[in-house]
């Protein structure tokens, strides 16, 4: 779940992923070229991971690498099909 806060011409935008027992999530799209490396995510309590962006006013896809493959957001507001014929999860930063 993507959701976002207001502050210069950057926005702070959150994103949680539900995984109690991965050893790491990762986030990965068009924001940082697709390379879930660039943005792990922390685990808190219960299983859900957590990282926050500061992101340009704009429109990003964006997927979760976990446990060796790609997942989309469990609750997205969005989703476009991509490339390989699977989903890519969309959030507009307004």
């Amino acid at each position: 779940m993507a959701s976002q806060n207001s502050r210069n011409s950057e926005r702070e935008v959150s994103f949680e992923y539900f995984a109690p027992v991965s050893e790491g999530v990762f986030l990965a799209g068009s924001f940082n070229g697709w390379n879930p490396a660039l943005t792990p995510m922390k685990e808190s309590k219960g299983g859900r991971w957590s990282v926050s962006l500061k992101l340009a006013p704009g429109r990003y896809e964006y997927r979760f690498w976990a446990d060796g493959a790609w997942h989309n957001d469990q609750n997205p507001v969005e989703c476009v099909p991509n490339a390989f014929g699977t989903w890519n999860c969309v959030i507009t930063v307004s």
